[in-house]
């Protein structure tokens, strides 16, 4: 009876040994398949997904170049000769280009997006700043050009920055 333990044991332990090596290696290879998947679909949505984020960098590139004072004042001219009337269609012109490019910060970095909007609110108020001394829209015009032309434009900035985000992108 013993025997036939032990000759059962014989035949059932290498079995038993066979079917957990394969197990295992049936194991390894699902998990590298499944890893495989993963990394081409990660691959997949990346590739499919870097055209809207470099959109969206260009977009914010022209928005900076479109409320960059020098070439704002360039492009809305002054309606009348009163300060705080041509101040407010500055600002609204900055308004209407940030709203409608307000969307595009789901697709760029939390720290480029906070750079346009600061670079934004730094023009809004060296604006309104430049407005306090001037007494005519052709003042403020020249008052702002001055004033730009003696410091850096936050929107320079602000471009190099998306520039160098752009760079990590590709």
């Amino acid at each position: 009876m013993e025997d036939k333990i032990i000759e059962g044991l014989a035949y059932a332990l290498p079995a038993l040994v066979t079917g957990g090596v394969a197990y295992f290696i049936l194991s390894a290879f699902i998990n590298q398949d499944n890893t495989e998947k993963k990394f081409n679909a990660l691959i997949q949505k990346k590739k499919e997904s870097l055209p809207i984020k470099l959109q969206a960098y260009e977009r914010m590139l022209l928005f900076c170049e479109r409320i960059n004072p020098t070439k704002l004042l360039i492009r809305v001219t002054p309606i009348g000769n009163k300060t705080e009337d041509y101040l407010q269609l500055l600002i609204s012109s900055i308004e209407q280009e940030f709203e409608h490019n307000l969307v595009q910060q789901l697709y760029i970095s939390e720290n480029s997006w906070k750079a346009v909007l600061t670079s934004k609110l730094a023009i809004i108020s060296k604006l309104r700043k430049v407005a306090e001394n001037a007494e005519t829209s052709k003042d403020l015009r020249e008052n702002v050009l001055i004033d730009y032309s003696k410091e850096e434009n936050p929107t320079e900035m602000v471009v190099t920055f998306l520039k160098k985000d752009v760079q990590k992108l590709l």
